[in-house]
């Protein structure tokens, strides 16, 4: 039988690799703000509430308030030269050096945003059209948690569920205690205590939080967070370690203690010279720089306290680079 000349061109035999992280607005507008906002905040792992309800309220209310407030504290931390949110150029960073140590003909490494751009789905069809036929997700959340990891996976499944053509799939779900992780956060914390000029109180260890009804639902990510900081703090004898959750949103209880408060009262309890690290994000983003780096510090300093430093999130540090690289490589 002769072969039909006319069949298009297909590419395959390769494996890809894709970073995801939460995600950025595409620049401090107001528009681009609500926009991010309102995908976000639509997800109903992260808003686990009456969905038509809150439409009502997202739509009517928060998306026309919250945007203003958001976007000022983008403007904070926004990369002027780059033109670009931090997590965003972490994200890129990372994505080139890992590229750079592990890539061949044969294995592409690419990121993608759960929110905002570039996004899942595009990503995932672009690498299949490049001849993956083996796919990796690597969620950049050491602690998995429903509404983090779980809808990286959701998006994920709802891309390949439209392919005719579907790769195999692999999603790497949690690395909080990953022994390469754990040293690069005990190198990070003594590269910074090297670098200020007074003697921590405390450490604190602070992890976005979740509100508390999902951790009573059976969310796993308490108990990661708490394991990570035990690794950490075996590393750290003579220092005490606290952790503390941060970020919560609207009335309903959240994981505690909460880092805000906890910094309020510390100064009181004669803890007066605090370092802090947010082990969670792999990225330093608004969340760090602006609600702990600018908030937190003035918050501590107002309530008496003395000395107050963040540690920068792992970024594109190489102990986190050959960290990265180690979980892709037992992956694929």
């Amino acid at each position: 039988m002769k072969p039909n000349l006319n069949h298009p061109k297909v590419n395959y035999g390769k494996t890809g690799v894709l970073l995801v992280n939460l995600g950025t607005p595409d620049s401090t507008t107001w528009l681009d703000i609500r926009k991010y906002l309102k995908e976000f905040l639509s997800d109903r792992r992260v808003i686990e509430v009456n969905p038509i309800l809150w439409q009502i309220i997202l739509n009517l209310f928060i998306l026309t308030f919250r945007p203003s407030k958001t976007a000022k504290a983008y403007k904070e931390i926004w990369m002027k030269e780059q033109n670009m949110s931090p997590l965003l150029y972490y994200t890129q960073q990372q994505t080139k050096k890992v590229s750079k140590i592990l890539a061949n003909e044969n294995l592409i490494i690419d990121f993608a945003m759960r929110y905002g751009n570039p996004n899942i789905k595009s990503k995932i069809l672009n690498l299949h059209q490049q001849g993956c036929e083996n796919l990796v997700i690597l969620p950049l959340y050491p602690q998995y948690a429903s509404a983090t990891t779980a809808t990286v996976c959701d998006e994920v499944y709802r891309t390949l569920m439209k392919m005719r053509w579907q790769p195999s799939l692999k999603i790497i779900p949690h690395y909080e205690s990953e022994p390469l992780y754990i040293d690069a956060l005990v190198n990070s914390i003594n590269k910074r205590m090297s670098e200020i000029s007074w003697k921590p109180d405390l450490i604190i260890a602070s992890y976005h939080g979740i509100p508390k009804k999902y951790f009573d639902k059976g969310d796993p990510y308490h108990c990661y967070c708490y394991k990570t900081t035990r690794l950490i703090s075996e590393k750290f004898k003579t220092i005490e370690m606290k952790t503390t959750f941060q970020s919560r949103f609207g009335p309903q209880e959240w994981l505690q203690p909460y880092t805000d408060k906890t910094l309020e009262s510390l100064p009181k309890e004669g803890k007066k010279n605090v370092l802090l690290i947010s082990p969670g994000f792999s990225s330093d983003c608004v969340e760090t720089l602006e609600e702990i780096l600018i908030q937190g510090k003035e918050s501590f300093i107002n309530s008496g306290g003395e000395n107050f430093d963040m540690v920068p999130c792992l970024n594109d540090n190489d102990d986190h680079i050959l960290m990265i690289n180690s979980l892709i490589k037992k992956n694929i």
